[in-house]
């Protein structure tokens, strides 16, 4: 069973969903390099409003992936100030239960 996970909420600037989205989609490759992330999704949640949501078997993977290549390249953005309304909160999640197509 996964047991962590991060929930990363983002809010783009007005006239900037596009660019946050093709954005989140350019990390696939990166993620998909990284053993110690399960599971990556990236989500658009309303019309600005989008977030990452991983899992990760142990805090080893999680804390690999936070100094990551994905991680650094969000970190990027963010302290480019283009793309997003507000600096982004990283919430680190205990998961109590899963139903994965993968057990």
């Amino acid at each position: 069973m996964t047991k962590f996970a991060l929930y990363v909420p983002l809010e783009a600037k007005p006239g900037k969903e596009k660019e946050v989205a093709d954005f989140l989609k350019s990390a696939v490759p990166l993620v998909e390099a990284e053993p110690g992330t399960i599971s990556w999704y990236a989500i658009q949640e309303g019309p600005s409003s989008f977030a990452i949501f991983d899992t990760f078997d142990d805090k080893a993977g999680r804390d690999a992936h936070l100094n990551g290549k994905v991680a650094a390249a969000l970190m990027e953005k963010i302290t480019a100030g283009d793309l997003f309304a507000k600096k982004p909160e990283i919430h680190k999640l205990d998961i109590i239960a899963e139903k994965s197509p993968n057990k």
